[in-house]
């Protein structure tokens, strides 16, 4: 039940049917129950780039449906194979929501932070620490003090 009531929520903040123009700032974006379920990386056209780990290579999809006006603001849709990787400085506070999949994130003081489908996470800028998944969706919210996001 949690989960759809973080689902309805999400889709409240994000409003409209279509990502056609995530930078028209004239109407709410929307990511509908169905979207989220699993058509989401179907219905719109993920940015898909191949990447190096610690553990190999992986592809991420990316579906940016907001960038704010100033580029500090970002929100989307994310998805990623199995990677690791070892982060000096996180540059950006992001709040996620994982739809499946999930993370282990082992700060730089040891304390490890377990996270499944259905469960949430903020990381501020500053976080160091090693990122640590077998694969992963998420939903996610980015703000960057310092840089525009492109």
């Amino acid at each position: 039940m949690r989960y759809l009531g973080l689902i309805y929520v999400i889709s409240f903040l994000f409003s409209s049917a279509a990502f056609a123009d995530k930078n028209d700032h004239s109407h709410p974006k929307k990511i509908s129950k169905d979207q989220i379920a699993g058509q989401f990386f179907t219905d719109f056209k993920p940015v898909i780039q191949d990447h190096e780990s610690e553990i190999g290579s992986y592809q991420t999809q990316d579906v940016e449906n907001f960038l704010s006006v100033d580029k500090k603001f970002d929100s989307g849709m994310y998805r990623s194979g199995p990677v690791r990787m070892t982060i000096e400085h996180y540059g950006v506070d992001e709040f996620m929501y994982f739809v499946e999949g999930g993370v282990t994130l082992t700060s730089a003081d040891g304390t490890v932070t377990e996270i499944g489908p259905g469960d949430a996470v903020t990381i501020g800028r500053d976080w160091k620490g090693v990122w640590d998944s077998k694969g992963y969706m998420k939903i996610y919210v980015i703000y960057s003090a310092d840089e525009p996001l492109e």
